[in-house]
C-alpha cells in the first residue's frame, strides 16, 4: 500500500490533477457557450432585420442617428466589410481552416489554459460561424450564398457610406483586436532559459 501525503503528494494520485482537469473543463464549456452565443445573436438579429426591412432591393433604411447610423439589408459575397467580392468559396474554405486552427491552439497548443485567450477565441469562433451558415447557404435552402448584413454607418446620408456589417463581423473584429492585445501583454513563459550576457 503507498502512503500518499495529502499535503504533497507524490503517489500515483497527484493532488493538483482534478483541479486542472475541472478548469479546463470550464474554460471548454466557456468557449462553446461564448461562441455558441454569439452565432445565435448573429443569426437572430439577421433573421429579424431582414423579416423587418426586407430584402436588399426594397431600400428601406431605419435611422438610429438620422443620416449616420441605421439599419439596412444587404448581401455580401465577399469577406469582411465587403473585401474580396465574388470570392465566396474561398472565405468558405478560409473559415474551416480558421475553426481547425482553433481547435488545434485550444487542444494541442493549450490556449485553453490562458483564461483571456480561451474568451477571445470564443467571441471568434462565434463571428466565423454565423458568417459561415450564410455562405453555406443555409438561410435561404441554399439559394442564395452571401452574408446577411444590417448596420449601415455612413456621414450626410450618401456621402461617405461605410459597407454594412452585422453582429459576426463585429465579433471578429473585437476578437482580433482582443489576440492583439493579448500577443502585446502576455508574460514570457515561467522557466525559459535566456542567454547570459557576455
Amino acid at each position: 500500500m503507498v502512503d500518499v501525503n495529502p499535503i504533497n503528494p507524490t503517489g500515483p494520485h497527484l493532488g493538483n490533477a482534478q483541479p486542472c482537469c475541472a478548469a479546463r473543463a470550464s474554460r471548454y464549456a466557456l468557449f462553446m457557450v461564448l461562441a455558441m452565443m454569439g452565432c445565435a445573436a448573429d443569426l437572430t438579429t439577421k433573421s429579424s432585420m431582414f423579416g423587418w426591412l426586407g430584402e436588399p432591393q426594397s431600400g428601406r433604411i431605419y435611422w438610429l442617428i438620422e443620416g449616420y447610423v441605421g439599419f439596412e439589408t444587404a448581401l455580401n459575397e465577399g469577406a469582411l466589410f465587403g473585401f474580396g467580392q465574388k470570392m465566396i468559396w474561398l472565405f468558405v474554405t478560409m473559415s474551416f481552416v480558421a475553426l481547425g486552427g482553433i481547435g488545434y491552439w485550444l487542444i494541442h497548443k493549450r490556449a485553453i489554459d490562458d483564461h483571456r485567450l480561451t474568451v477571445t477565441l470564443g467571441i471568434v469562433t462565434g463571428g466565423i460561424l454565423g458568417n459561415l451558415y450564410d455562405r453555406l447557404g443555409f438561410w435561404s435552402d441554399f439559394t442564395i450564398f452571401a452574408v446577411r448584413d444590417w448596420i449601415r454607418l455612413s456621414y450626410d446620408y450618401h456621402r461617405y457610406v461605410w459597407p454594412n456589417f452585422n453582429i459576426a463581423d463585429s465579433l471578429l473584429v473585437c476578437g482580433a483586436g482582443l489576440l492583439v492585445w493579448h500577443s502585446l501583454r502576455v508574460p514570457a513563459p515561467t522557466g525559459t532559459q535566456y542567454p547570459s550576457k557576455v
